[in-house]
């Protein structure tokens, strides 16, 4: 490993220019700089490799805010970075990386949300959010009391079309489909904020068209989750893959209640057939499984956010985190409760407060943590795209990068 000569942390000796931009942006630059010239790390992630392309572009003085928020949604903390450096705490460098780029990607959520008021409010607040969700959840069923006639309500049917005796189908479809339509439109008009932002230059179709799967197959696969392949840290400097599995796991679930919905919509539609459906129709099964795959793999993340070691927390994205997790366990427990009871009297409240959960998540969808996964993929297709891009020799040569299973040496 080299012995860097750089900058200390703010309150050192070394002079830095000032620069008028946010702390969590400037602590970031200052970190990424260390990064940079280092390159122990390069083997690890997409955002490693982007910083050394980006050694030979522009100095790290130079890069631009758009700049720090991309190599932030880069990052997918996993944490490798951290036990392998020798300039993490109680170091003076004080290297932070995960818990920085944290901060800067909850800045991204802010700073490139839409619509930018509401963005504003709920990027961090996670206080904000529960609010939202907890009443979202609890308004629906709540309405279906105050309206709907005792004996409709606890009615106990599973006949075909049961569902929209206690909510009319325009009712429900409409509601639905316009607080869907309004989340899709807002997370589109965030992600086209965070793109023209970061993109640095206007690209062809033809070029986006050629880096587009390679962006989509890496934030699909979250082969930055590897942690350069031995998987990530969570209690100690030990490897495993569980995160990245229970992320999939959580894909999975969402995609098969996604195809859940799809199918029941085809049903109602194209065969007339209303919910509803038996245990061993195709939108039963593909919600039953989601469900399931949903309520497992939330949970052992949540798991995992309690047991991961104080030092790799980042305090002021936990709360967001925390509602994210808690909204898709909504969504799934409410759903597979639904379906244990929907032969008795609780079905029609039941029935609202999963739709209720629902609509929670979708209300919730275009601010704050919920974006990750927007703006993830769409920095992996900047780098896609700069990586197919010839990088100009720097003149001045970065040190070269040590593989990152390298015994680490002392400074």
């Amino acid at each position: 490993m080299h012995n860097l000569e750089l900058p200390p942390p703010a309150g050192g000796e070394a002079e830095i220019p000032e620069r008028s931009e946010p702390p969590e942006l400037a602590e970031a630059r200052r970190i990424l700089t260390l990064c940079a010239v280092c390159g122990y790390c390069s083997g690890y992630c997409a955002l490693f490799r982007q910083l050394e392309r980006q050694q030979g572009r522009l100095p790290p003085r130079s890069w631009r805010e758009a700049d720090l928020t991309a190599f932030a949604n880069l990052c997918h903390n996993c944490r490798a970075c951290w036990f392998a450096c020798q300039y993490a705490p109680p170091h003076p460098f004080a290297v932070a990386v995960p818990a920085t780029l944290g901060r800067v990607r909850q800045y991204s959520y802010q700073r490139y949300g839409w619509p930018a008021a509401l963005a504003a409010r709920f990027a961090g607040n996670g206080r904000m959010a529960a609010w939202v969700l907890v009443a979202a959840t609890v308004l629906a069923p709540l309405l279906l009391w105050l309206l709907q006639p005792a004996a409709v309500l606890l009615a106990s049917s599973s006949r075909p079309g049961a569902f929209y005796a206690v909510i009319p189908w325009p009712v429900l479809a409409g509601g639905a489909g316009l607080v869907w339509a309004a989340s899709l439109l807002a997370v589109a008009m965030a992600v086209r904020r965070f793109w023209q932002a970061i993109a640095g230059q206007r690209y062809s179709w033809g070029r986006l068209g050629a880096a587009l799967p390679a962006a989509v197959r890496a934030g699909l696969t979250l082969e930055n989750l590897k942690g350069g392949g031995f998987g990530c840290h969570e209690r100690d400097d030990g490897f495993a893959h569980t995160r990245r599995r229970l992320h999939h796991g959580l894909l999975l679930g969402l995609a098969l209640c996604a195809a859940a919905t799809v199918t029941a919509t085809a049903y109602h539609h194209f065969w007339s057939w209303p919910a509803p459906y038996p245990f061993f129709s195709m939108p039963v099964l593909l919600g039953t499984g989601g469900g399931a795959l949903m309520l497992a793999a939330g949970l052992g993340l949540a798991w995992l956010r309690q047991v991961t070691a104080p030092v790799l927390r980042t305090p002021e994205t936990r709360g967001a985190e925390a509602v994210l997790l808690a909204s898709l366990l909504a969504v799934a427990a409410s759903g597979l409760l639904l379906l244990a009871l929907r032969h008795t009297a609780a079905m029609g409240l039941l029935l609202g407060l999963h739709l209720g959960a629902v609509l929670g998540l979708w209300v919730l969808l275009p601010f704050g943590r919920f974006l990750h996964g927007a703006f993830r993929v769409t920095a992996l297709l900047r780098a896609a795209l700069e990586t197919a891009t010839p990088s100009p020799v720097s003149p001045v040569s970065p040190v070269s990068p040590v593989s990152p299973v390298s015994p680490v040496s002392p400074v």
